[in-house]
């Protein structure tokens, strides 16, 4: 017999919008229900970003290690003990779990394990991870509910059993030979990790370039940086078919430009975009529409097609980002009190967490000719940034889109050390409106990689 309960506010999903909402609305004394299938906190503290930056770390000592002579320290052969990898990112999660369940409970909000899905109007049946059941009905419903890797329909793939980036930082050794499939973020940042952990590593990709959203200087710069580390790339390339299974042997045929190719490996890997988890949860029971993507319509201010239910996150076309998530609780947040916040007014930044690593906020070369926006374009090799000379850390470029007929910066890319918090500058800038000028002019102090800013922006042609 399934027990029925009625809260104020139920929360499907502990992504980082939705948790964060449930703490807030508990904390204001709303009776609050947060459902969660598996991932207490969502998959950036269990499965995805904190994991894969920690065990990205661990393969930069390596990588530090191995160099350590260019910088007068002797060492021996280095080598990656994975399981050990493993256990410092485990207790890591579990400190973010133990951190989580502590805010559940120091909030008020009733965090039930299981996995909901809509039998009608705000109403939601709840599978119990423990056993039995619980319809649970809200006056106002917020879905989280995330996205999962996709896998592509290529005869012999689901028989392969390829590992997802789930599975891949599960991982207790490193694979001889490493095939991934997609060469966006999330494999290239894999592929980095597992090459200096001793894998031979190839990465194939449909696309004429890698990071297929990306400028082609950012693109070509990025695989340069990576080729010269030893992974191997396969660009063009269709994949026709898998053979074998992952963790044994697996062999992948491609087709490409120049013909069939076939790569044989230990393990494959699959990170070729992500999809949203909203089939077959009962959306249309509780009128809730999809788009054409598959992911739940929502309005500028994140407003379902049912009343009384939200969407945050990526579920609802948010950019993959937690940070982005975070900002979608904020604006639901904010509008419940009376505000009128929005997401088509905002700028997000990204980094993707490569050694060195890529960070972005605004438009990009692609954009601007694609929107028609004329804009000066100014470049800055990492070789020029002062601080350089110091670590020999010059791979890499800064570029700034600035409008051809006005003194906004528009866009701005970094491949470098700390290229996130560089970025964080320029965004501030961007926000604040102001001229390129006053920012090239600021006093940066030295040495910072900030302090390139001044001789990037110091390139930008005359209007």
């Amino acid at each position: 017999m399934s027990e029925r309960d009625h809260f104020d506010s139920l929360v499907l999903g502990s992504g980082q919008g939705g948790k964060l909402l449930a703490w807030h609305l508990a904390r204001s004394g709303q009776r609050t229900a947060n459902v969660e299938r598996r991932w207490v906190g969502g998959s950036c503290p269990n499965i995805a970003c904190m994991p894969s930056k920690n065990e990205m770390w661990s393969a930069r000592m390596a990588h530090i290690a191995r160099h350590a002579g260019e910088f007068g320290t002797a060492t021996g052969l280095v080598s990656t003990d994975v399981a050990a990898v493993r256990a410092r990112k485990r207790i890591m999660v579990e400190r973010e779990v133990a951190f989580h369940l502590g805010q559940y409970e120091a909030s008020g909000a009733e965090l039930i394990m299981g996995s909901g899905y809509f039998t009608g109007p705000k109403t939601v049946a709840v599978a119990l991870n423990g056993g039995g059941s619980r319809t649970l009905t809200a006056d106002k419903i917020f879905l989280n509910i995330g996205t999962h890797a996709l896998l592509p329909d290529v005869p012999g793939l689901a028989d392969a059993a390829p590992l997802t980036h789930i599975e891949a930082l599960e991982l207790d050794y490193a694979p001889d030979h490493l095939i991934i499939f997609g060469g966006g973020y999330v494999g290239l940042e894999m592929a980095q990790i597992y090459r200096r952990f001793g894998s031979r590593v190839t990465v194939i990709e449909h696309g004429a370039q890698p990071m297929a959203r990306e400028d082609a200087d950012v693109a070509q710069e990025i695989h340069r940086i990576l080729a010269e580390e030893g992974i191997e790339f396969v660009l063009s390339a269709r994949p026709l078919g898998v053979e074998g299974r992952s963790g044994r042997e697996v062999s992948v045929t491609v087709g490409t430009p120049s013909g069939e190719y076939t790569v044989t490996g230990s393990d494959l890997l699959v990170a070729v975009g992500r999809v949203p988890n909203t089939w077959e949860i009962g959306l249309e029971e509780a009128g809730i529409a999809l788009n054409e993507r598959g992911y739940i319509q929502v309005n500028a201010r994140l407003e379902t097609t049912a009343p009384g239910v939200w969407a945050m996150g990526e579920c609802a076309g948010t950019p993959m980002f937690t940070h982005a998530s975070v900002d979608d609780f904020r604006i639901i947040k904010d509008n419940l009190a009376g505000g009128s916040r929005r997401t088509d007014d905002r700028l997000i930044p990204y980094t993707v967490f490569t050694d060195p690593l890529l960070a972005h906020v605004g438009l990009s070369e692609r954009d601007a000719e694609r929107q028609g926006i004329a804009v000066r374009v100014a470049t800055l090799p990492m070789a020029a940034v002062l601080r350089t000379e110091a670590t020999d850390e010059k791979q890499g470029f800064m570029k700034v889109l600035v409008g051809a007929n006005d003194d906004r910066i528009l866009g701005f890319t970094m491949i470098g050390p700390e290229a996130g918090e560089v970025m964080a500058v320029v965004q501030t800038a961007m926000i604040a409106g102001l001229p390129y000028q006053k920012l090239g002019d600021t006093v940066f102090a030295h040495l910072t990689m900030a302090e390139g800013l001044g001789f990037l922006l110091g390139n930008v042609p005359a209007a």
